[in-house]
């Protein structure tokens, strides 16, 4: 499905700030973007797109359900594409980048401790937060740990 397709199915117009700003997404080599991070990427195309429009398209897309929105402890939302499968986030608390995993077993534990206090699980949000302990880690701001 193309891009224009893909926006339309959702019931948005395929304008250039959301073809471009959905381009970043499928294209990108950082999964978890902030507004910040997608305005950037855009300056450096040289698009003429402002950053009042980058959150406002962002938050339409997440109406859609074209993308998820996290909150992790920087308190900025970070966004990513909703490729419907659920997964768990490890947040770098030296350099703040994200890394997704699924675990089957952490899975399976959630749901049994809701059920253990009289809960059925309907969606949940796992971010853990650490520090880096990787000696050549390539993302490792100098100076940190």
């Amino acid at each position: 499905m193309s891009n224009i397709d893909e926006l339309k199915s959702t019931g948005l117009k395929a304008t250039l700030p959301r073809l471009k700003i959905l381009e970043i997404f499928q294209t990108g080599r950082q999964r978890h973007m902030t507004a910040e991070d997608v305005f950037r990427v855009l300056l450096a195309d040289h698009a003429d797109i402002g950053l009042a429009t980058v959150y406002r398209v962002l938050t339409q897309f997440e109406q859609a359900g074209l993308l998820v929105r996290s909150n992790f402890e920087s308190g900025k939302a970070v966004f990513e594409l909703n490729e419907g499968q659920h997964h768990d986030h490890l947040v770098c608390l030296d350099c703040g980048r994200v890394e997704e995993f699924y675990d089957a077993e952490i899975e399976q534990r959630q749901h049994a401790v809701a059920e253990q206090r009289g809960f059925k699980l309907q969606e949940h949000a796992l971010s853990l937060y650490a520090h880096c302990t990787k000696p050549d880690c390539a993302h490792r701001v100098p100076g940190r740990r």
